[in-house]
């Protein structure tokens, strides 16, 4: 439950903190008092739409604070489980609206998102008003009560698990068929591919061994080009050499007779002789050492050139082709045993839409049992309510070939109004005080099933009054008997079935320059005035007085109820 809301720099408040009690709480005031204003600060503290029109003028932040008490099984602690927030006692929401329109959400002073704080608060408080669209509008939500009503959320919980996994196998299925028709579409090509790539037989790393392979080759012949072609100049057949000796030779026969003038020409072309012999001799061992093979080159270019022309041919890199070839490989195989798996797979779909159908059809069977109990209780709840000729009918539509993942059931609250009448959709039929009183009917009936554990009643009672009013507090008293009801009223009859009463009022602030809004509790003889004032305005009289006195008095309020 509510156990305390702590409001600061909103709209009209300066601060103010509230306690709240199990049982029916009321909060009354004038019109213009702030009443929406409290509403207004709590839905902004359960997640509500963050507005900078909230922040008090003069401030720079308004902050909201909502603790409550939830029981330990309640599913809010799985909510923070999951989420990785310790979810200790007690629980605290708590949200922060910046004068610049940006606020900030903290559950247990973690900072969470602003969708996670409503989903907190969707499980801790519900407010309803008049015209409560969440409960009366939307045909999911009146399936989702019907399933709270009835004890079937498990059943609907195992409807969706086969629903999913039905389509699951559905969709492997299609996958797989899809596969194998692709293959068999490109059989041909398939089959030609592989035996290329099996006869490529890439290798990981294979493409940057070959190119570096290539590189050192390419240097090699370079390099045996030169020294081939040194070789040539000096060893070959244009060598000069030979021409060399034979001039040496006879210079040197000469040498004698020339009283010295050739013994140096002669010692420099012996030198020279012996040099080209001995770069012969360099230039053979260096031919040796290169042992340069075109052969090798060409195989190595060949190899590379194959593998990158197969890897532009399937869009990948050289690395990739292996990859591409096992996928290939695959592919095949789909064709080979892929009809048998496709087979498998096909029962299996079978299997498992036969288990959602036959799920659906005893969860559909449970909900007409659950609706027409929730039938009865609604329209016992009806007379009290002072709707003795209304009827409430949960109208459930089955269709088996529009199966989703909450069965084969549209479920509809309709309600008739009046006997003769035909029976239709609530927003349609009901006014909007009868709207208010279908609600509450509901909600009796659905107390501590399918709802929070908080009710607000945002005024439910406006123009209500006498026996109606006096039947509305006696419903709120009785469903503030399971949880907790929180209840803005302006009947006397309602607030004087409350077990605690908060007057909201607003009073001047900071010489008179301002008003600001304050809650107080009120009992014994303020409480008394209060719910006189209620009944007689402005001026209240000793009649007025007496007549509270019975209404905060008497278990039966009938009389007091004739004379308000």
């Amino acid at each position: 439950m509510l156990a305390n809301l702590t409001v600061q720099d909103i709209v009209l408040i300066d601060r103010l903190g509230v306690e709240f009690d199990a049982g029916l709480t009321v909060l009354t005031g004038e019109t213009g008092a702030g009443k929406s204003i409290l509403l207004d600060a709590m839905a902004l503290a359960l997640g509500g739409r963050g507005d900078n029109a909230l922040v008090r003028p003069g401030a720079e932040r308004g902050q909201v604070i909502a603790e409550f008490a939830p029981d330990a099984g309640h599913p809010i602690r799985a909510l923070l489980s999951q989420n990785g927030i310790e979810a200790g006692e007690p629980v605290i929401l708590r949200r922060v609206q910046s004068a610049d329109g940006k606020t900030r959400a903290f559950i247990n002073d973690q900072p969470v998102s602003a969708g996670l704080l409503r989903a907190a608060g969707a499980l801790l408080v519900e407010i309803h008003g008049q015209h409560d669209e969440r409960a009366l509008v939307d045909p999911g939500e009146h399936r989702r009560l019907l399933d709270a009503f009835g004890g079937l959320e498990a059943d609907a919980a195992e409807v969706a698990r086969l629903h999913a996994a039905w389509r699951a196998a559905e969709h492997d299925a299609a996958v797989l068929r899809d596969s194998i028709a692709e293959a068999e579409r490109e059989r041909d090509f398939l089959e030609a591919a592989v035996s290329e790539l099996e006869a490529l037989a890439p290798e990981a790393g294979e493409e940057q061994r070959l190119a570096d392979q290539r590189q050192m080759l390419m240097q090699a012949q370079k390099i045996a080009g030169d020294l081939n072609e040194a070789y040539e100049t000096i060893a070959g057949s244009a060598s000069p050499v030979p021409e060399l000796s034979s001039l040496l030779r006879r210079l040197d026969r000469k040498a004698a007779d020339a009283s010295g003038l050739l013994d140096d020409i002669v010692a420099a072309l012996a030198g020279a002789l012996d040099q080209l012999e001995a770069s012969r001799l360099g230039l053979e061992a260096a031919l040796r050492t290169a042992n340069f093979d075109p052969h090798e080159l060409e195989m190595a270019e060949e190899r590379l050139f194959a593998l990158r022309a197969a890897a532009r041919k399937h869009r990948t890199d050289v690395d990739g082709l292996a990859s591409v070839a096992a996928e290939f490989v695959a592919r095949l195989a789909d064709l080979e045993t892929g009809r048998e798996r496709l087979a498998g797979l096909e029962n299996a779909v079978k299997e498992m839409h036969g288990r959602y159908r036959d799920a659906a059809r005893s969860l559909s069977d449970k909900r007409q049992s659950a609706g027409r109990a929730l039938e009865d209780d609604v329209n016992n709840e009806l007379p009290a309510l002072k709707l003795e000729a209304a009827a409430f009918f949960v109208v459930q539509h089955v269709d088996e070939a529009a199966g989703a993942a909450d069965g084969f059931d549209r479920i509809a609250f309709h309600v008739r109004t009046n006997p003769g009448s035909p029976a239709g959709p609530l927003m349609k039929v009901a006014s909007g005080g009868e709207l208010a009183r279908f609600l509450l009917a509901l909600k009796v009936a659905l107390a501590d099933r399918g709802s929070a554990p908080t009710l607000v009643f945002d005024e439910i009672d406006t123009g209500a009054g006498g026996a109606v009013a006096e039947a509305i507090g006696r419903r709120l008293a009785l469903l503030a008997e399971r949880v907790q009801v929180l209840a803005v009223t302006h009947a006397p009859q309602v607030a004087a079935r409350a077990v605690a009463h908060l007057v909201i009022s607003k009073s001047p602030v900071d010489k008179g320059e301002r008003v600001a809004t304050g809650v107080t509790p009120v009992a014994g003889t303020e409480r008394r005035e209060e719910i006189a004032r209620m009944l007689a305005g402005a001026v209240i009289s000793d009649e007025a007085r007496a007549a509270a006195a019975r209404l905060m008095g008497s278990p039966d309020m009938d009389e007091a109820v004739k004379s308000a």
